[in-house]
């Protein structure tokens, strides 16, 4: 049985913690790790085109605070990183759009028992993205592919439920690495008869986008 996130956030409260980016006690973030997940909203161009304004930089603190609320059940963490991510999705909108996210795997879904976008994302205060997308194939673990080979596991394993003809849409993700995930969740869409705008993550890995254009607010 899963616990709901209200329960992990409730569990988080009464039973000691220690910061998820230091190990610090006592506190899910101190406040050196706290001021580490302020926004500074990056753009990166991925293959589409499709411009992806992140929120983070996915190293060091603020990935192993991403990594407790992915692996570790840390949904305490959920509201700070939600400010950001929130921060990369408002610089992406441009006009009348829908957000849309990645549909999560059976097996990431079995394991954390939520996913972690559309946590954020209600943390925010956005409304649930209506699932535009389903998975028609079962892929291997994006973090056990190189680069080259993470592409190649994703191409066609998405696809729209239904026509999406005449909608807009700005992609939400939690991570882009490569930027496979993202590409492939375009070209659903697209295929799908929409159209992509942009798209927005709380973090990017930056020794795989060296060249990158900052966005100002």
């Amino acid at each position: 049985m899963f616990l709901t996130t209200a329960a992990l956030d409730a569990l988080s409260v009464v039973s000691p913690v220690a910061c998820a980016g230091c190990g610090e006690d006592d506190r899910s973030l101190c406040a050196r790790c706290l001021s580490g997940i302020a926004p500074h909203p990056v753009t990166n161009v991925l293959d589409g085109p499709l411009a992806v304004t992140s929120a983070l930089r996915y190293e060091d603190s603020v990935r192993r605070i991403i990594l407790a609320l992915k692996e570790q059940g840390r949904t305490d963490v959920s509201r700070p990183l939600a400010g950001a991510l929130a921060v990369a999705v408002d610089v992406a909108i441009h006009g009348e759009v829908e957000l849309a996210t990645v549909p999560p795997s059976h097996s990431g879904y079995r394991r954390r028992g939520y996913d972690p976008v559309l946590l954020l994302l209600r943390r925010a205060g956005y409304r649930r993205p209506e699932p535009v997308l389903r998975r028609v194939r079962q892929t291997e673990r994006q973090k056990t592919l190189d680069r080259g080979a993470r592409g190649l596991n994703l191409v066609g394993s998405l696809r729209a439920r239904h026509p999406l003809a005449g909608r807009r849409f700005v992609l939400v993700d939690d991570v882009m690495t490569t930027g496979a995930t993202l590409v492939e969740t375009a070209r659903a869409i697209r295929e799908g008869g929409g159209e992509v705008v942009s798209a927005a993550t709380l973090a990017f890995t930056p020794r795989l986008y060296p060249a990158i254009s900052s966005t100002s607010l």
